[in-house]
């Protein structure tokens, strides 16, 4: 009997080995395709539970803010001294009954919302995580982690740079022309809305992995409409910066640019 030469070797079909080898491959890969996109928390709920749940949740959200509000409140003093310190020595007056009372609600106010925020984002995870496959919840602790140390890195850029650069423009502008006497509502809405809009404009990275992550975006598509993006990152620091000054609406332009093109090296090491 003749040995099978070359020729017939090359177009023998492969060994049933390779075949079971590779469906093997295939059917695990399918599996883990399916794990991944399973709701393991799926409950069958009707609409009004949802509502239900969903006004429960809010219920509990308000509280925690009404608690965290009134807690800043009582000690909004020290909140109001260290917000006063960017102004570098200038002096505040109370230009209309009650003023320094409202700017002490105010202050409260956010300063509660912001001590009441993880709370409530427990509670959204919450209500959104029987919903979620498998694949998707693991988005959820990188982005929360995410979210939460650059909205605190916004308020720290915002405090130890913004906020200083404007304030000192704006008194070197007029220091041989007029007396440096502010408004004490006007300045604590100035420094309050400048520092929440720089956490919010922090949060781009994060929209940026969450888009990456999900597919809908890839890395080449946000670098290529880069033109776009540094003309949106000077309307946005015009937007978001209160004062009209160049200065700080430049240093926002710039860290909103920043971040961007963080978050698109931040997609590009995930593999999208």
């Amino acid at each position: 009997m003749t040995p099978p030469s070359d020729l017939d070797s090359a177009t023998m079909p492969a060994s049933t080995t390779d075949l079971e080898q590779e469906t093997k491959t295939e059917g695990n890969q399918d599996w883990e395709n399916n794990y991944l996109n399973e709701l393991p928390g799926e409950v069958e709920m009707s609409l009004f539970d949802h509502l239900e749940e969903l006004r429960q949740r809010i219920f509990y959200s308000l509280i925690a803010v009404l608690i965290s509000v009134v807690g800043c409140f009582i000690a909004v003093k020290p909140i109001v001294q260290l917000l006063e310190v960017p102004a570098q020595g200038v002096k505040f007056l109370q230009l209309a009954p009650g003023e320094y009372f409202f700017v002490s609600l105010k202050v409260a106010g956010y300063s509660g919302l912001l001590l009441a925020s993880p709370f409530i984002l427990y509670q959204i995870i919450q209500f959104v995580l029987p919903g979620l496959t498998r694949r998707e919840r693991r988005l959820v602790a990188p982005i929360v982690l995410g979210s939460t140390v650059l909205f605190a890195a916004g308020l720290v850029f915002a405090y130890l740079a913004l906020i200083p650069a404007a304030l000192k423009f704006f008194i070197n502008y007029g220091a041989d022309v007029v007396e440096q006497l502010w408004s004490i509502d006007r300045y604590f809405e100035f420094v309050l809305l400048l520092l929440f809009s720089t956490g919010l404009a922090f949060q781009i990275p994060v929209i940026q992995l969450l888009l990456g992550a999900l597919g809908i975006v890839s890395s080449k598509q946000m670098l290529a409409g880069w033109r776009y993006v540094i003309l949106g990152g000077v309307v946005l620091g015009a937007v978001l910066t209160p004062s009209t000054d160049p200065l700080t609406q430049s240093l926002l332009a710039g860290a909103v640019l920043g971040l961007y093109f963080g978050g698109i090296a931040a997609v590009k090491l995930i593999g999208k």
